[in-house]
């Protein structure tokens, strides 16, 4: 296939890292402050207070591409295990344990950080504001555990179907959601954040297993049809163009996914492919390659934590009036976006090297506590990961301090659920695992 390093695709890692990176830089990006006369700080929802930047968000939404590198990982990790003998359980514990224990820690810092602010009566609008942007990526979480714990059944469905499977996945996701736009069937659109993702997911054991040839046909397909019916879909349909949610526009994009998010899906997919072979040879450099590994390698850490530096530089600047306040959305407002995403850069770095004693005690705990190939009590994985999930699907559509307050029930939830997860059973101490790729 070309660029392997260590049996692992480059390419595959490369769309990971660039996943990552412009999710970074789009929560960054639109993610505006302002210091308001009673010195409290707000934080304008920029796609609704300046329209046009919803086009923005084209550029932006890449994660149909974190779905189909995770899909092309996973599933060669389970085609490992499986010609090796181990339990589906046993894999699914492992790969859930690898997300959900820094997600814990992560999780438990902030609702320590929410619960003394609470006591020492910060006020209530402020702890939610904050306690939301810690959590604003959280939707990722619950929908990339559920799809590695189905891989096992996903991946014996692609064995035996192939491409029909996410062709039938996308078709049901597609009478999803004109359910949920004719009659407005919100538990029904549930299901597509499972349908539209697992199609990109699914379309990574495709490629994987070279049912979608990089140089044929099928990946131009993919991109001007998919492109195509996203444009239609936007132009003549009831679809917004924004790809992130923006408060007021119904039907939108992101919450469920919609048939426009699955056409762009399908479209980012195929034009990947298309690009895989020049960005193969160009990752074969070694200079390039120490940039994206490195990337690749802090996924996780990035995405969960990447947030913190915005409250960082806020406390230093804007709560002390140090901040350059040009009217929101104007030319100097956006001139200053890149001052600003440079501090928060750097700042991001910090955090990123101070976190490492944490990284490297979370892996030896990973290893101590990673559930066997035949885990002891199968029943408490399963029963962890509903109680993991719904946690994690309270603080994604809440925040952590939800009207101010501390999220007792889906913080035992949490707590609860990881615990379960450890406590499948132990394996021994072997080589570590990088915990913070998914």
């Amino acid at each position: 296939m070309g660029s392997l390093s260590g049996g692992r695709d480059r390419y595959v890692d490369f769309l990971r890292a660039w996943a990552i990176v412009l999710v970074v830089l789009g929560h960054w990006l639109i993610t505006g402050l302002v210091r308001d006369p009673d010195g409290t700080i707000s934080a304008p929802e920029l796609l609704a207070t300046v329209p046009w930047t919803q086009w923005l968000t084209l550029g932006f939404q890449i994660m149909p591409l974190f779905f189909l590198a995770g899909g092309h990982a996973a599933g060669g990790s389970w085609a490992r295990a499986r010609d090796e003998g181990r339990t589906a359980a046993g894999w699914v514990g492992q790969r859930a344990l690898r997300l959900l224990l820094p997600a814990g820690v992560y999780s438990g810092l902030v609702l320590l950080a929410v619960a003394v602010c609470s006591a020492v009566g910060v006020d209530p609008g402020i702890l939610a504001l904050v306690g939301w942007a810690m959590a604003m990526q959280f939707w990722f979480l619950p929908v990339y555990l559920l799809l590695s714990a189905a891989t096992p059944v996903l991946y014996a469905a692609h064995r035996r179907w192939g491409l029909r499977v996410p062709v039938v996945m996308g078709a049901v996701a597609l009478a999803a959601d004109a359910l949920v736009v004719t009659v407005h069937a919100p538990l029904v659109g549930l299901l597509n954040y499972v349908l539209v993702w697992g199609v990109a997911y699914q379309l990574g054991f495709c490629w994987r297993d070279m049912l979608l040839g990089e140089r044929s046909a099928l990946p131009v397909g993919m991109a001007a049809g998919g492109m195509l019916a996203f444009a239609a879909l936007v132009t003549f349909g009831p679809f917004p163009v924004s790809l992130i949610l923006v408060t007021g526009q119904n039907p939108g994009n992101t919450n469920p996914p919609s048939a426009a998010m699955l056409a762009w899906a399908v479209g980012q997919v195929g034009l990947a492919l298309l690009l895989a072979p020049v960005l193969r040879r160009l990752l074969e450099r070694e200079q390039l390659w120490r940039l994206v590994r490195p990337l690749g390698g802090a996924s996780m850490t990035l995405y969960l934590w990447h947030m913190l530096p915005v409250l960082i530089v806020a406390a230093a600047i804007y709560l002390t009036g140090l901040a350059p306040e040009p009217a929101y959305g104007s030319g100097s407002w956006w001139a200053l976006r890149v001052p600003w995403l440079a501090v928060l850069g750097v700042v991001l770095v910090g955090v990123v090297a101070a976190l490492g004693p944490l990284e490297r005690a979370l892996s030896v705990v990973y290893e101590r506590t990673r559930p066997g190939d035949l885990p002891r009590r199968p029943w408490a994985l399963w029963l962890g990961l509903a109680s993991s999930v719904s946690a994690l699907i309270w603080f994604a559509g809440h925040g952590f301090a939800y009207d101010g307050r501390f999220p007792v029930l889906p913080a035992v939830g949490l707590l609860v659920g990881v615990g379960l997860v450890m406590a499948t059973g132990r394996s021994p101490v072997g080589r570590g695992l990088r915990l913070t790729s998914v």
